[in-house]
């Protein structure tokens, strides 16, 4: 990752993620999946759980015992079914102890109060 880069991969972390991770909503599913992901990478756990739907969130979640690293996102695609739902398909690729692995998952999201959250995912093949 160059200097100064998102881990999404979109643009400088200071105009692309950073002003969703200090609080201001994310306009759309995908750009809140794109901050998501950047939160894995920075280990965000707060954010993480902030923008998970309270009907499907863990009640903790603990990335520091993780030795993982995120290598690249790719978004395949994103669709707004209405109003108040929407999914992003996407490619996280991660690699741990050595090991590359990818994650290929199509997210579903819904917008409340003014805010989109993570709902769940189906893993893809």
């Amino acid at each position: 990752m160059k200097l100064h880069e998102c881990p999404c991969g979109s643009a400088a972390y200071a105009e692309c993620c950073a002003p969703y991770h200090q609080g201001r909503a994310a306009p759309d599913a995908q750009t809140l999946m794109r901050s998501r992901y950047s939160a894995y990478v920075l280990r965000l756990e707060a954010y993480l759980l902030a923008t998970w739907h309270a009907g499907t969130r863990p009640a903790t979640l603990d990335l520091s015992a993780e030795n993982s690293k995120w290598l690249g996102l790719q978004i395949k695609q994103a669709a707004q079914q209405d109003d108040e739902h929407a999914t992003v398909e996407f490619v996280a690729r991660y690699k741990i102890a050595g090991r590359a692995y990818r994650l290929h998952e199509l997210s579903r999201f819904k917008l409340e109060a003014g805010r989109w959250y993570y709902v769940d995912g189906d893993l893809e093949a």
